[in-house]
């Protein structure tokens, strides 16, 4: 069996029980996939194939269902998991969080997630491995990266932890003004981001009436997005909630990160320009599931997270009704491990409200288009980004949660532990 670092993939046919493209279509019986060269090059009923090559690797599992490999809009391949992450970062060089990463990496591939989108990484930690990944150097899914963050001076990703006489340098990227956030954006292509990342507004626990909090001006978010497009990379932004959402929606925001308070006029509006909406319910849940003591959280913390917990649903099925593309995310690194947990995220979306086949597409096809992935699909030239699942996912999400027992390719190379 190849290894995923592997230079040369096989000739590979498989007949799967049940086939699931990814688009949104319901399974199909009967059905036979086709790989040359890591890319699919033909989809057909199995009674069309004929003889394959005696070269080739047959796959039979008339009791499992294959579909496109997974994919995760909201990663921290830096981050191990831990309920306060930054301080495990902040003890570690970069060459230590380039290792960790590396090994993040591959458990993500191996539970069946064969791209992701890393949305913050200090340093240049996460675009180095994208690159170690694309060469064959190490194994990993493919990777689309932000680089780093950019927030207001004091803003959520730009938190005072350590005292006055100690400089963190590249942990973030805090700019101010919108010529300030131009070249925060121009800092970042530089540096190779796939993507831009903005902090728009954070939570507040203030006053529980109005759970959120805008940090950039809106000047900053129309330079920061205008200066982005200009450069051809598509914007993320963390939010909470409130009207800074729908202004920077307006302004062309690509991505809503998190959303706990989306209003219906909102909604529509993500659903008018096409703005994805990844909700990251996983890591919501996740800090209910962990020891309160490691969250180090007071009343007022723990006041607002429960009201995110619970608020997050209406939200989710205001954008679900109003039609706009809802992408998964998990905000791994960030309260979850890499990898062995993200599936959860599908079995959250369909609670709130999506379809197993829409939560399916989610993962595959609406990420896919977000991140700009020719991948996503089992459709003849597409990369042969494949999963082999027990059961029929597409009436149960839940069994993409055993990845001991999932089958992996990608680029129509098996993954193997």
């Amino acid at each position: 069996m190849p290894s995923d670092g592997d230079t040369t993939a096989p000739h590979l046919v498989i007949r799967p029980g049940r086939l699931l493209r990814g688009d949104g279509s319901g399974a199909e019986a009967g059905m036979a996939v086709v790989v040359e060269a890591g890319v699919i090059v033909r989809v057909c009923r199995a009674s069309e194939l004929g003889e394959a090559p005696s070269a080739a690797i047959s796959v039979d599992a008339p009791e499992a269902t294959l579909l496109p490999g997974l994919i995760d809009a909201h990663v921290h391949l830096a981050y191990d998991g831990a309920p306060r992450p930054s301080e495990r970062q902040l003890a570690n060089d970069y060459p230590a969080l380039a290792l960790l990463a590396a090994h993040h990496a591959r458990q993500t591939l191996r539970a069946g997630f064969t791209a992701v989108r890393d949305l913050n990484a200090p340093g240049g930690v996460v675009l180095a491995l994208r690159d170690a990944i694309e060469a064959g150097h190490v194994p990993g899914p493919r990777v689309v990266a932000c680089g780093q963050g950019l927030s207001v001076t004091g803003g959520h990703m730009d938190k005072r932890s350590w005292g006055d006489h100690v400089r963190v340098r590249d942990h973030n990227a805090p700019c101010d003004g919108p010529d300030g956030f131009r070249r925060g954006v121009r800092e970042q292509v530089r540096r190779g981001a796939d993507c831009i990342k903005i902090n728009l507004c954070g939570g507040s626990g203030r006053d529980l009436r109005v759970p959120y909090r805008q940090e950039m001006t809106d000047a900053e978010v129309v330079a920061a997005i205008d200066e982005a497009h200009r450069w051809e990379r598509h914007v993320a932004a963390h939010t909470a909630g409130g009207p800074s959402i729908a202004m920077a929606v307006r302004a062309g925001l690509d991505s809503v990160e998190h959303g706990h308070w989306i209003d219906e006029a909102t909604a529509d509006l993500m659903a008018e320009r096409g703005t994805a909406y990844v909700p990251t319910l996983l890591v919501n849940e996740r800090n209910f599931e962990v020891d309160p003591s490691d969250l180090d959280a007071g009343p007022s913390a723990w006041a607002w997270l429960a009201r995110a917990r619970e608020d997050k649903w209406a939200s989710l099925a205001r954008v679900h009704r109003a039609g706009a593309p809802i992408v998964l995310g998990t905000d791994a690194g960030f309260m979850l491990p890499h990898g062995r947990m993200s599936a959860r995220e599908l079995e959250l979306l369909v609670h709130g409200g999506l379809s197993p086949l829409e939560a399916i597409t989610a993962a595959t096809s609406a990420a896919a288009r977000l991140l700009g992935l020719e991948s996503g699909l089992i459709r003849e030239g597409i990369a042969a980004d494949l999963v082999l699942a027990p059961g029929d996912p597409s009436r149960d999400v839940r069994v993409l949660q055993a990845v001991e027992r999932l089958r992996v390719w990608k680029a129509g190379r098996e993954v193997v532990a």
